[in-house]
């Protein structure tokens, strides 16, 4: 592929909700550009996008991948984006590499909260938004229906620009509003017909075009209110710049798997979706934390954003970057300014799925990769080393759910920690952490699906099987009481015997662990002692009476004792320590404690009951509610931490996919007596199987 100026690309990230035929649009805008000799089919596991052995499996986008598109001497980025909401981190990162959004619609679903969730990611990052309204040869799709509900709920900035002629429930004819024409696809390529009479509806069209226009330039919009009409010129300027400026947002229609109304499309997007050259620039921070702007010039010191990652056993590492400015060519020198690492460039590569073409350099505003940057991980800026900046990162969607995990072959914990550690290079919304306290591997993501792909993926490329269980929740214990205990060790053996024997007082305190005093008079217990009865209550603490936790907030004051000149020692005195914490703890009325967390969910006023009763039912306590725009409010409630294991899946089930919360640990407190006594016969159960 020839090199492209920033004036000639487009960077296009293909969103939506999953179903709508995003993959599908991509295929047929991919096929008819001649980017590839094959029109693939999600259903059959051959298109360009979905090429990882888990999409084709499953026959969904998981993850972003990057097809350009040569079209009327412009070169489209595309960056198709996964539709579920458990692989989110695939449209954060072609939202962070786009500049324009398509937002593809089901005609026969509608808006769905993936249509939402695109419009509100492209609109959080200021970026260009089109619509197309997918599937219109199926006969339920309905267009003026979903036309008129893009309108409601997306304002009058949504202006449609080609639309179907229904007749017999057919959409075979698709006119352009804009240039006025109508071609029919019945014979499977697009052949001019005059316009057909559409009556009364044409007016309404044209009328939603002036309103949207009207929006983007004050005397337009005082020429419309005083009922002026429009010249041609002044509307398809005004959507010109409307669609660059973000100001209107134009709605295209067809049917990818029959190929209708997709020249039309891609002339569009060749025409209105605004270019690197003029939506691809940047405000970073140089070393000093202040604001430098860069333009999107090809003759700049280079600077680009590591966007995607793909960490692969056999290929390597590939790093997928954004160039913002000058260009990244094999004789660049590149430092990473999260590690301040010199990064050498041995080649560069475009993407076609994963086909790569090997470049010459890859130019400001464009799209490409680089392999084998070993210590580049996504979101890290790569920057010339004479002018250093910082460019924003990706933003994630935190992880919701946690799984422990058992590896079927004992022995191989090394192995899948290495292979999860590199799965979470490739896929920054999955996290792995070793738990040092429940001595557990534990997974978190965004969700069932999820964690399902990681365990599969972890498999198929590291030989490594795994089954994932609910993960042990960190309680503690503590006393309520006061109680002063003897522990005496004596062991006479042939020459020197063992002797410890100490009084301790065990207190509550408030404490993280244990607080270690001594108050012995007259020396009857000799100092040097002192630190072997602390270690061995240290040890103690590990695990408590109830059910083996760790036991916090306890004070242990030695306050007496007894010693002998010969046999006495170090380790007589931890012995003696530890018999005095066995008999003195059960006496203290022991207690068991649950952590608590912070709950914050936001999610629609409709379902403010649903979470609150949902909260109550998990034992939770509601604190207050606080407005988050949009129609949403956020609840803030103190939930034990031992309830919240599947409360991702019923957010996500009540709200549908409409809901986020974060959950953050905050405190111990004293669980119930009917969920103390179940936790201890649980854990006695459990030790009684080692």
């Amino acid at each position: 592929m020839n090199p492209y100026q920033a004036k000639s690309i487009i960077n296009l990230a293909v969103a939506g909700h999953g179903g709508s035929g995003k993959t599908s649009l991509a295929e047929a805008m991919l096929y008819l550009a001649g980017a590839s000799d094959r029109r693939g089919k999600v259903d059959d596991g051959n298109t360009v996008c979905d090429y990882d052995p888990e999409e084709v499996r499953r026959r969904t986008s998981i993850s972003a991948a990057v097809a350009p598109v040569e079209w009327k001497n412009k070169k489209i980025n595309l960056l198709d984006a996964p539709g579920l909401f458990d692989f989110e981190g695939g449209l954060c990162e072609a939202m962070r590499a786009a500049d324009t959004v398509l937002i593809v619609i089901s005609g026969k679903n509608g808006i769905a909260v993936g249509t939402e969730k695109a419009f509100e990611a492209a609109s959080k990052r200021d970026l260009a938004k089109i619509f197309f309204v997918n599937g219109l040869c199926d006969e339920s799709a309905r267009f003026y229906r979903v036309f008129e509900d893009l309108k409601a709920q997306f304002g009058p900035s949504v202006c449609p620009v080609v639309v179907p002629f229904i007749q017999d429930g057919q959409a075979n004819i698709y006119i352009n509003l804009l240039e006025y024409k109508a071609y029919d696809y019945s014979g499977g390529k697009p052949v001019p017909v005059p316009m057909p009479d559409m009556g009364d509806r044409l007016e309404g069209l044209r009328t939603a075009i002036y309103e949207a226009v009207a929006e983007t330039d004050d005397a337009l919009f005082e020429k419309y209110f005083a009922g002026e009409e429009f010249t041609p010129e002044e509307v398809i300027v005004g959507v010109s710049k409307g669609v660059k400026s973000g100001a209107i947002t134009p709605v295209f229609c067809g049917d990818a798997m029959l190929m209708r109304g997709m020249e039309q499309f891609l002339d569009g997007l060749a025409w209105l979706a605004p270019s690197a050259e003029e939506k691809a620039g940047e405000v970073g921070l140089d070393v000093d934390g202040n604001p430098v702007e860069l333009q999107v010039n090809e003759g700049a010191s280079p600077a680009a954003i590591v966007f995607k990652t793909v960490a692969d056993p056999f290929i390597g590492k590939l790093s997928y970057v954004k160039v913002i400015s000058g260009k990244i060519s094999t004789e660049s020198q590149l430092v990473n300014m999260r590690t301040g690492n010199t990064e050498r460039i041995g080649k560069t590569v475009m993407m076609c799925g994963k086909k790569q073409e090997d470049v010459k350099y890859i130019g400001a505003g464009d799209i490409g990769a680089i392999p084998k940057l070993t210590s580049t991980n996504t979101g890290d800026t790569l920057c010339s080393p004479a002018h250093k900046v910082v460019l924003d990162g990706v933003e994630y969607p935190n992880p919701t759910l946690s799984m422990a995990i058992v590896p079927k072959n004992k022995g191989e914990e090394d192995k899948v920690a290495q292979g999860m550690l590199r799965l979470s290079e490739e896929d920054p919304t999955l996290k792995f952490t070793t738990n040092h306290e429940t001595h557990e591997m534990v997974l978190s993501g965004l969700g069932e699906q999820h964690l399902d792909v990681a365990v599969s993926k972890l498999k198929a490329k590291f030989g490594v099987d795994i089954t994932l269980k609910k993960p042990k929740v960190p309680y503690r214990e503590t006393i309520r009481k006061k109680v002063q205990v003897q522990g005496r060790h004596k062991k006479q053996t042939g020459g020197h015997g063992q002797f410890g024997d100490v009084w301790i007082e065990f207190s509550p305190c408030d404490s993280d662990g244990l607080e270690f005093g001594e108050r012995v008079v007259g020396g009857s217990v000799p100092k040097g002692f002192f630190p072997a009865v602390e270690k061995g209550l240290r040890e103690c603490i590990l695990k408590g009476p109830l059910a083996g936790y760790p036991v916090v907030g306890l004070s242990a004051v030695l306050y007496d004792g007894s010693y002998h000149p010969v046999d006495s020692s170090e380790m007589s005195f931890k012995m003696a320590a530890t018999l005095a914490y066995k008999a003195g703890m059960p006496q203290a009325n022991p207690v068991l404690l649950e952590p608590i967390g912070l709950l914050q969910a936001t999610v629609p006023d409709a379902n403010m009951g649903d979470i609150m009763g949902e909260v109550n039912k998990r034992r939770g306590r509601v604190l207050g509610m606080n407005p988050a725009g949009e129609g949403k409010q956020t609840v803030e409630a103190e939930v034990p931490m031992a309830e919240m294991h599947d409360f991702c899946t019923y957010v996500r089930q009540v709200t549908q996919g409409r809901g986020s919360f974060t959950f953050t640990f905050e405190r111990y407190e004293e669980a119930p007596s009917n969920v103390a006594q179940k936790v201890i016969e649980e854990a006695k159960a459990e030790n009684g199987d080692d």
